[in-house]
C-alpha cells in the first residue's frame, strides 16, 4: 500500500511539472532582421533605437507569425491616417506569411497627432478592436510625454503577449493567467489521481435507497402558490464618446484586405 501510495504521489508531481514548466518558459529565441519592419520616416527614433526595434519586431514576429509593423510620418500627403495607413499596407505588400498576410501595424501621424493600431489576418482575429483599444491605451501615455521607443516596444512586446492570451481573459494581466493555467493542471493532476486512488480500494455498495421502506416512505403533501410577479424597467445608460479623441475601428483597403482597428490621439 506504501509503495503504491509512493508511486502515484510520483507520477502526479511528473504530471503537474510537465504541464506547467513550459509557461514559465520563452519559445523564442532573439535572431536578426530578416526584412524592415520599423519605417520611421517621422525619424523619432536614434539609430540604436531603430536597430533594437527591428530585432524585437524580428523576434515576435516569428513567434506570433505576425509581422509587427511602425510607421510614423509627418506628412499623409492630404488623407487621413486610416487610408494612409491602408495605402501603405497594400503598396507594401505587407505580411509575415506571404504579400498581404498576417500583420499589426502601429501608424503615427505626427503633423495631427494622431495613432491608429490595426491587424490584418490571424491579428485581425486576435487583435480585435477591443484589444487594440487596450493596447493603444496602453502606449499613449510615453506618446504624449515623447517617450517614441518605449511606446513602440510596449506595441511589439504586449502586441504578442495579447495575442497568446484567449479571449475572456484579461490581456493586461499575464500573471493571472500563468496561475489560472497552473491551478486547472494542477486540479486536473489531483483529480486523475484521486481517480486513480477510489479505483485501487473497495467500492461503496450502499447508498440513500438501501434502508429505505418504499411502502412506508412518501411524500405526504405538496403545494405550489403563486404570489406575484413584479417587473422593474430602467434607462439604458449612454456610452459617452470622449470629445472625439478616440474611436475608428476597422475597415477595408483599396485593395479589399479587412483590418481590425483602433484610433486616439496624444
Amino acid at each position: 500500500m506504501v509503495k503504491r501510495s509512493s508511486i502515484i504521489a510520483t507520477l502526479f508531481m511528473l504530471f503537474t511539472f510537465c504541464i506547467i514548466l513550459p509557461l514559465f518558459i520563452s519559445p523564442v529565441m532573439a535572431s536578426s532582421p530578416t526584412k524592415q519592419r520599423i519605417y520611421d520616416y517621422a525619424e523619432l527614433l536614434t539609430d540604436e533605437e531603430t536597430e533594437k526595434l527591428e530585432s524585437l519586431a524580428e523576434e515576435y514576429s516569428v513567434k506570433r507569425e505576425t509581422d509587427f509593423i511602425i510607421l510614423t510620418t509627418n506628412d499623409t500627403k492630404g488623407k487621413d491616417i486610416i487610408p494612409y495607413m491602408q495605402d501603405f499596407y497594400d503598396e507594401q505588400g505587407l505580411g509575415f506569411d506571404k504579400e498581404h498576410g498576417n500583420t499589426a501595424i502601429l501608424t503615427i501621424d505626427m503633423e495631427h497627432r494622431d495613432i491608429y493600431l490595426a491587424g490584418f489576418y490571424k491579428a485581425k482575429e486576435l487583435l480585435n478592436d477591443e484589444r487594440l483599444d487596450s493596447l493603444r491605451n496602453k502606449i499613449t501615455p510615453d506618446m504624449t510625454n515623447g517617450n517614441y521607443y518605449e511606446a513602440f516596444q510596449t506595441f511589439i512586446v504586449s502586441g504578442s503577449k495579447y495575442m497568446g492570451i484567449r479571449f475572456g481573459l484579461n490581456p493586461d494581466n499575464l500573471i493571472f493567467q500563468l496561475w489560472f493555467q497552473a491551478a486547472v493542471a494542477i486540479g486536473l493532476g489531483t483529480a486523475i489521481v484521486g481517480a486513480m486512488a477510489y479505483n485501487s480500494g473497495g467500492r461503496v455498495t450502499i447508498n440513500s435507497k438501501t434502508y429505505e421502506d418504499a411502502n412506508t416512505s412518501r411524500v405526504i403533501n405538496r403545494r405550489d402558490q403563486y404570489i406575484r410577479t413584479t417587473t422593474t424597467k430602467r434607462r439604458k445608460p449612454q456610452s459617452n464618446s470622449g470629445g472625439g479623441s478616440s474611436g475608428g475601428g476597422g475597415g477595408r483597403t483599396s485593395g479589399g484586405h479587412s483590418h481590425s482597428g483602433s484610433r486616439g490621439s496624444f
